[in-house]
């Protein structure tokens, strides 16, 4: 699904408009981003976790050179679903709010 299907769905689903959904989407967004970027992690109960995972520096090769490099220590973001909803993908179920 797209992220212009999940706006339709959206509005679909509460009888916003369009334009407002796709603003209020676009800014959850932004601001996952740029919470994660300050290093906070974002918790949604019954959802998931977007939670900055911390990798440590690490030897690699070059192969096209060759060479070794090393790679510095550094943050990468990572989702982690709840059971809840893993559950829910596993079972197939729908829930319809």
């Amino acid at each position: 699904m797209t992220k212009a299907e999940t706006v339709l769905k959206i509005a679909g689903k509460t009888g916003i408009q369009k334009e407002h959904v796709e603003k209020t989407l676009e800014a959850f967004f932004v601001t996952i981003k740029d919470s994660m970027a300050n290093g906070e992690n974002i918790y949604f109960r019954g959802f998931g976790s977007f939670i900055n995972k911390k990798r440590a520096a690490k030897t690699a090769r070059n192969i096209s050179k060759n060479t070794t490099i090393i790679v510095p220590p550094h943050t990468i973001p990572h989702f982690k679903p709840s059971d809840d909803f893993v559950n829910q993908v596993k079972e197939g179920n729908l829930q319809h709010a």
